[in-house]
């Protein structure tokens, strides 16, 4: 009776095995642009420059530079509001190289949106 499934000789099919070795080096390839990216810093601006505000790659905060006339004890609101938006454009940048290092790994694949099946 002959064996169902499986391939042939028991071992997988140098297609496969091609496969299985492009996967494995994109994944090396991945882990290291992540390591390269979370070492990276990325520095928001607000007020002009007068609120700057630095995240790393793993999006922790780094630095905070206030300039002496964004700090006005009678309007703390706007140094806050100053603050928050520094603080997400340095997110937003940082997440945009993110995005760009994965497009680039991936070569436009699509895989972002789940797979098709």
């Amino acid at each position: 009776m002959a064996k169902r499934g499986g391939f042939p000789g028991g071992g997988m099919p140098g297609n496969m095995n091609n496969l299985m070795k492009q996967a494995q080096r994109m994944q090396r390839q991945m882990e290291e642009s992540q390591k390269e990216l979370e070492e990276k810093e990325f520095t928001g601006k607000a007020g002009g420059g007068v609120v700057e505000v630095t995240v790393t790659g793993k999006k922790e905060i780094t630095k905070v530079k206030l300039d002496k006339e964004a700090v006005d004890p009678d309007d703390t609101e706007m140094l806050e509001d100053l603050i928050m938006a520094a603080a997400n454009e340095a997110l937003r940048l940082a997440e945009e190289a993110s995005a760009e290092a994965m497009s680039k790994m991936t070569g436009g694949m699509g895989l972002g949106g789940g797979f098709p099946f």
